[in-house]
This record gives C-alpha cells, sequence and structure tokens, in this order.
C-alpha cells in the first residue's frame, strides 16, 4: 500500500485505470510535447482524499507535517503563505475590530486588514541606523501598545508579527508571545522565511515552540518543496481554529494541486528522515561561506546577534570609509550580469543571497569567489565591467548620478515612515467608490465614513502630494511591505524614501502610474 501522497499518484500513474474526469490533459503525456508531470496531475478522485475535508491521505501527510514542526494542527497550503496569512488574520478577528501589526508585514497582512475592514495599530522595528536595515520588534513597544489599548472601548483582538524578516532579523517570539497572551489574545507569526527554522541549533527554534498561536510557513522559499507550497499551523485555544478553517475553504482553491501537495509531503518526509544530515553538511558549507566573506574590506557581511544565518546580506554602504558610493542594485546588477549570479533581492545599500539544504559547495564558492573578486577591486578602484554590459568605475557612477536631473540623495536612511492614519483602508476604498459613482452625493459619503470632510479624487506628481491622503499603496516587491497605505497622510519623509528608491532604479509597485500618487484632495 502507498504511504505517501507521491507514492500513490506514482502506483495510480502505473495503473490501468482510465480517468473520464478533470484534468483535461488526461494524463496524456505527449499531447503538448512539455516535459511537465502530467501523469500524477490529478484531481479529487475516489481514494486520493479531499484538502477541505482530508480524512485519508491527505490528512495522514498533515498531520505528518505537525508532528515535524511541534505543532497541535496542520494544513497545507496550495495558494502560497498569503492564503494562510488571510484565513489566519481574518479567522481570529471580525469585521471592524482593532488589530497590532507589525508595519513591517507583507502586504498580504494590509489585505487582510482591508478585507476585514479592522483598524490597525502599529508596532515599528527597530531601526539599525549602521546596517540600514528594519531591526525586529521590541517587547516592550508590543508592552505598551497592548497596555494602552486596555482601557479602551475597542480592545485590540490580534497581534501579527513577522519573524524572519525578508532581511533575516528575528524577533524574540517567546517573549512576544507571553505578553500578548496576558491579554487574552493570540499572536500570529508570519514566519514564511523560517520554515528551516527549528531543524539544526545554528537557526532559531520555529515559532510553534515558542507560544505561538498560529505560524505560517513558506516550504517553498528555504526548503525542497515546489513554488506556492506552504503550511499553516495552529495552536492553543485563542486563535478560533473553526473560523480559519472556514476562510481556508475560502481562499485556498477548491481544485487544489497534487503535484504541490506531493511536493510538501515528500520535503516533509526528507526532512523527517534525512533532515539532521542534510542540515549539518549545509551548515557546514555556510559557516565556510560566512567566514570567507567576513575578509572583504569594502564590502561587507552583515550579521546581527538575532538573526537568521542562513541569509546573505552583503552590505555596500561602508565601501571604503564613504557612504553609498555603490548601490545594493549596482552590485546585484554586477554579480548577475558579469558572473551570472541572481540574487534574491537588492535594496538601497546592499543585497540579499538566500541560501537552503538545495544549495552546492560549488555553487557556494562561485558565489564566495565573486564576491571576492569584486571587493578586490572595488578597494583598489580598479574598473569593473559587468554593470548592463559596461565598463565602469566609481567616480563614472558618481558623475553620472550627480548628473541626474531632480536626483534625490541616495545616502538617506529608509526607515519605514511612520504616517498619520486618517482612514482605515477600507474607509479609503469606500470613499473612492463613492466619488467614482455619478448619482452618490458627499452628503452620503460623509456618512459612509461619519467624517465632516469633502474630498475629490485625484492622481498628481509625488512632490504635489504631501499632506494628501493616500488612496493607493506604495511599496517595492520584493519584499512587498507597504511604505505608504491608503488612507494614511503622506509626509516629506515617505517622499523622499519613494525619490531615493527611484533614483537607485527601483520600480516603486502599487500604484496606478510610476511617479504620481492617486489622493484624496479637499
Amino acid at each position: 500500500m502507498a504511504e505517501t501522497i507521491y507514492e500513490k499518484l506514482t502506483e495510480y500513474q502505473n495503473s490501468d485505470y482510465y480517468g473520464f474526469h478533470m484534468p483535461g490533459h488526461k494524463r496524456n503525456v505527449n499531447l503538448t510535447g512539455a516535459d511537465l508531470p502530467y501523469e500524477i496531475d490529478i484531481t479529487e478522485i475516489e481514494g486520493f482524499d479531499d484538502l477541505h475535508h482530508a480524512r485519508g491521505i491527505l490528512k495522514q501527510a498533515q498531520e505528518r507535517a505537525a508532528m515535524l514542526y511541534g505543532a497541535e494542527e496542520t494544513c497545507f497550503l496550495v495558494n502560497g503563505s498569503t492564503a494562510g496569512i488571510l484565513s489566519a488574520i481574518m479567522g481570529c478577528t471580525q469585521k471592524g475590530d482593532r488589530i497590532l501589526v507589525a508595519r513591517n508585514c507583507h502586504k498580504s497582512v494590509y489585505h487582510s486588514i482591508f478585507l476585514n475592514e479592522l483598524r490597525a495599530e502599529y508596532v515599528y522595528p527597530q531601526y539599525l541606523e549602521k546596517q540600514q536595515l528594519n531591526g525586529e520588534i521590541c517587547v516592550e513597544d508590543v508592552k505598551r501598545i497592548l497596555k494602552d489599548s486596555d482601557s479602551q472601548a475597542e480592545q485590540i483582538r490580534a497581534v501579527v508579527i513577522v519573524s524572519p524578516t525578508y532581511d533575516g532579523v528575528v524577533s524574540d517570539v517567546r517573549a512576544i508571545a507571553e505578553v500578548v497572551h496576558e491579554y487574552g489574545i493570540p499572536l500570529i507569526v508570519d514566519e514564511a522565511h523560517g520554515a528551516h527554522f527549528g531543524f539544526h541549533p545554528y537557526f532559531p527554534q520555529n515559532s510553534n515552540l515558542s507560544g505561538a498561536d498560529v505560524v505560517i510557513h513558506s516550504l517553498h522559499k528555504t526548503l525542497p518543496s515546489l513554488t506556492q507550497t506552504a503550511l499553516i499551523h495552529i495552536n492553543g485555544m485563542l486563535a478560533d481554529r473553526e473560523e480559519i478553517h472556514r476562510f481556508l475553504h475560502i481562499f485556498q482553491s477548491s481544485s487544489p494541486s497534487y503535484v504541490l501537495m506531493a511536493s510538501m509531503d515528500e520535503c516533509v518526509n526528507l526532512l523527517a528522515a534525512e533532515g539532521k544530515n542534510l542540515f549539518d553538511s549545509y551548515v557546514k558549507n555556510l559557516q565556510w561561506m560566512r567566514a570567507e566573506l567576513k575578509q572583504m574590506h569594502c564590502l561587507h557581511l552583515e550579521e546581527l546577534p538575532r538573526y537568521d544565518c542562513s541569509k546573505i546580506v552583503i552590505s555596500t554602504k561602508a565601501l571604503n570609509g564613504k557612504e553609498n558610493e555603490w548601490s545594493g542594485r549596482e552590485l546585484y546588477n554586477i554579480l548577475l550580469e558579469r558572473y551570472h549570479l541572481q540574487m534574491e533581492m537588492a535594496a538601497g545599500s546592499y543585497v540579499i543571497a538566500m541560501t537552503s539544504v538545495g544549495d552546492t559547495r560549488e555553487g557556494m564558492e562561485r558565489f564566495v569567489k565573486a564576491l571576492l573578486e569584486i571587493d578586490a577591486q572595488l578597494c583598489n578602484d580598479r574598473k569593473i565591467e559587468g554593470i548592463v554590459g559596461a565598463t565602469v568605475t566609481k567616480a563614472a557612477v558618481e558623475k553620472e548620478y550627480k548628473a541626474k536631473e531632480h536626483a534625490a540623495d541616495t545616502t538617506g536612511k529608509f526607515e519605514l515612515p511612520k504616517l498619520m492614519q486618517v482612514y482605515t483602508s477600507a474607509e479609503t476604498v469606500r470613499i473612492l467608490r463613492c466619488v467614482k459613482k455619478k448619482n452618490e452625493t458627499i452628503q452620503h459619503i460623509r456618512e459612509t465614513c461619519k467624517k465632516e470632510q469633502e474630498y475629490h479624487v485625484e492622481r498628481i506628481p509625488w512632490e504635489e502630494c504631501e499632506g494628501m491622503i493616500s488612496a493607493e499603496y506604495a511599496y517595492l516587491y520584493p519584499p512587498g511591505i507597504p511604505l505608504l497605505v491608503p488612507g494614511e497622510r503622506i509626509s516629506r519623509q515617505v517622499l523622499e524614501i519613494l525619490e531615493r528608491y527611484r533614483n537607485l532604479g527601483f520600480e516603486i509597485e502599487g500604484l496606478g502610474r510610476q511617479d504620481n500618487i492617486l489622493v484624496l484632495k479637499s
């Protein structure tokens, strides 16, 4: 008898069963000529269980995942971590509730806030001036905000943080969970980038074992599983499991991919059987790589006391003792164009390379060799080939940037802006909808939003937006953290940050048109 999803799919593939059911390719591997896994791509047929009402092979696979991660209950996510985050927040709150959210959360958290018309209170990560990174969420900040809200008529109903961050910064989840639980509310941890946590002492413990009520892991980000695969874990009695499941039924496809679910099951089984050996070898190579990169003089390997060492953050900010002569984008392009090394992300003053148990020693050696070579050339002020096929020097780049018309200061902070929230994102959208309807009156808008202010909607250039209320998001992707949220008053600080990113070659996403913002204008 087949025990895993993949084994059962393979068994079915080799049988004489002919399917008069979906999908339409009918497991005919010759139909398109593409080398894709048609032969194991099926739907919910007899004997293969149903993800939305799992009682058989899928239930057993999810139980194996729960056991591996030390969770009370685990569900497969075939729509990525986004489906888990949406379901967790919607399931733990009611429409119009207040929620405490780390300001550096992924955009899916903000989409949950919009969908459930939540009023968000923000806790900001510490900003690490030296590293130009957003740091961890301070336990004392969470405690202070919850204490202040406890005396209000409508209390905070859930807390959401991201740990580790896209940059690898880890918060003290155990301490935060203890504080949050004092108020009888659940802690939701977006641990999408920490699916590898807990499998080796070199990495932090996973949040299931640190007191979190709901934890979301993206298996595909740091473990050998196919893209779009993730897990949601539920623990304790504070999170409303029934409601979370209800929203999982809503946000997850009713035709979940068995290829993706088999991928998750194989990943879990591999870690259960061979995890120690895999991680021992991986950590050994990772420690070697980090030791080699510490030899750099002009570039710098960033490290923090509480940090996910699988993330390699290479900073350009202290090049020859000067700030930002090279940007993260330029280093990213050098590595890509000259060395054919594709980084995960470029930021203002650093690049991120993600590693995993899937990395080879050869790949790590290529990365180290490239960075040491670039570092030596930078320190000797030699010419570097590779930025979009050109040959440039530091002086040439500096001259180019100075020549840019309206160029903003690229050496400034990229700290998350602290903005005034005038409306919730849901209220903002209601205003937009009312304005667009010809038969709606300003009086109706006032009644809808319980405000006494009249607005019209206009899209205007960035430089004219200060003091106005944003009607759309602005963020970089990756990492997908909003710098500006609908309903927030636009400040000079956020405009300067957007301008710096634009001048460094980044595209600002979320805006209907680059260099313009849709605003509510009184």
